[in-house]
């Protein structure tokens, strides 16, 4: 099973259906398919040899979905890019997955120039939009080429997640890992065929490129967007006939303002998923009464499990009935995938006792990529550890309590602490410094950092803010900062307890992720 296998047998038996609509460009399944062919070629005459790496940085688009696919045709690895991420985050990646070609869209060709300049390795540039080594350019001087057929064990993608120490882990994505989690929400959606599915969250996110591959699967339509843009959004779904969308709740928070001041029906939107981060019951109940023909579905995962591990389905969406009483929960585990709730020893707790959630299935990736230690601990025993607290019921439910990794979800992006605590510590100002999520009406968690400054040094949260953005990407930097003059308190280890910090922001909230 590969990830380009439902596209040959869409190109066999649906030809002139339509399978990309963006801007002012439709293509066909045919003629999509050949355009992959034609890049596979070109990839393999710039030099891509099998499980060389190809890069992508850039906006959602048509072009983006070739590239996605040429790739492994050609026999290559796919490495998204996080567009919000500095140059200095993108470099390390490039580097670190030993790309060969990146391809940017007309928004990152500067970074893209720069990041060849500087790169120690060689390093094509290719730009997606226009110009001589542009992508329409390549498709047209190069001949199809035939698939070079990887087996189902492949990696067909490496995605880059925040890591713990600071650094950034290369998730290696195998060809069933996404073949298995497409099959699996296809079924359980009961999807029929010939979808209309509207790619407003960003391709590079794992949770966008399920769908990539499950509506491809389905002989569906992309319908794209560069990005996503609440009013933009409404107007495709009306226009195109959207049935079905992913969006992350603050998203959906947007979505729904603006259809409040700017009402319209959306009769043709049958479907919404939302994954990424929790979401609160009220931005549900607002969904239910705007929406009302609209079935909401949670996909609860990550990236290392491609990335479905539990749905939550449409049924268990209602304020009322024998269904009720389950928004609160991530849902049960999917078909494929097998899960359980242990201990410190790994051993399985009863029902309705936190522990860690782990997960085993073929869905699971085959490692981080150049991190044996910690792909070894990540999957010790053969099962993924998520290092997110949970409890399970008598059902099979989980409900999601805490995290034991050091994460925060802000906005559908995951900001690991370490990495901020880094920069902060290389102000000059700063003695101690500890960084958390506290609760955002818009963003489900901010990044708050709580600061222990050096004698005499000033307190001023808008130079330490505006120091680490020259470090690390916007979004993961403080948005509120508090200044404390004792020192933060210590576990009997010399751990920072950030159980204490976190504690008043959460303590009139039923669990401590929002």
């Amino acid at each position: 099973m590969r990830v380009t296998q439902s596209l040959l047998r869409n190109r066999q038996q649906r030809p002139h259906a339509i399978a990309t609509e963006c801007g002012d460009r439709t293509r066909t399944w045919e003629e999509f398919a050949d355009r992959v062919a034609r890049l596979a070629g070109a990839l393999r005459g710039l030099g891509l040899v099998d499980e060389g790496r190809v890069a992508i940085l850039a906006l959602n688009s048509d072009r983006y979905l070739e590239l996605l696919y040429a790739t492994p045709w050609g026999g290559g690895i796919v490495v998204p890019l996080n567009t919000r991420w500095s140059e200095a985050e993108i470099a390390y990646a490039l580097v670190d997955a030993g790309v060969s070609i990146l391809a940017v869209d007309s928004h990152f060709m500067g970074m893209g120039e720069a990041l060849r300049r500087g790169s120690a390795n060689p390093l094509t540039v290719l730009a997606m939009d226009d110009g001589p080594n542009s992508l329409d350019s390549l498709i047209t001087r190069h001949d199809p080429v035939e698939e070079r057929g990887r087996a189902h064990d492949d990696i067909s993608g490496i995605f880059y997640t925040g890591g713990t120490t600071g650094r950034s882990k290369g998730v290696m994505l195998t060809h069933i890992n996404h073949v298995t989690n497409s099959l699996q929400l296809a079924t359980m959606m009961q999807l029929p065929e010939g979808i209309s599915y509207l790619h407003a969250a960003p391709m590079f996110h794992i949770a966008d490129a399920l769908c990539i591959y499950m509506v491809t699967l389905q002989g569906g339509r992309h319908v794209i967007l560069p990005r996503f843009e609440p009013a933009a959004v409404a107007e495709t779904i009306a226009k195109r006939g959207v049935s079905d969308i992913l969006l992350v709740p603050t998203m959906i928070q947007m979505l729904l303002d603006h259809l409040q001041a700017h009402p319209q029906a959306l009769p043709s939107l049958q479907r919404l998923y939302y994954g990424a981060s929790p979401i609160p019951e009220a931005t549900l109940f607002r969904l239910f009464d705007t929406l009302p023909d609209c079935l909401p579905t949670q996909l609860y995962g990550q990236t290392e499990a491609a990335p479905m591990i539990t749905v939550l389905e449409g049924r268990y969406h209602v304020k009322s009935g024998p269904h009720a009483g389950r928004l609160r929960a991530a849902g049960k585990a999917i078909a494929c995938v097998e899960l359980k709730i242990v201990d410190e020893q790994d051993q399985e707790v009863p029902r309705g006792t936190v522990g860690e959630v782990v997960a085993r299935g073929p869905n699971i990736m085959k490692g981080y990529w150049g991190m044996s230690e910690q792909t070894a601990q990540t999957l010790r025993g053969g099962w993924l550890h998520t290092g997110d607290a949970a409890w399970m019921d008598e059902e099979g439910f989980i409900f999601i309590s805490d995290r034991l990794k050091d994460m925060i979800i802000s906005g559908g992006e995951n900001v690991y602490s370490t990495e901020v605590e880094n920069a902060l510590f290389l102000h000059p100002s700063v003695a101690q410094c500890a960084v958390i999520g506290i609760p955002d009406e818009k963003w489900g968690e901010r990044v708050h950092a709580v600061v222990v400054p050096k004698p005499g040094a000033a307190r001023d949260a808008a130079a330490l803010m505006a120091h680490c953005r020259t470090l690390i990407a916007d979004f993961k930097c403080p948005r509120s900062v508090e200044f404390r003059e004792d020192p933060l308190p210590l576990s009997g280890a010399g751990k920072i307890l950030k159980t204490e910090l976190r504690q008043p922001y959460w303590a009139d909230r039923g669990r401590s992720v929002n």
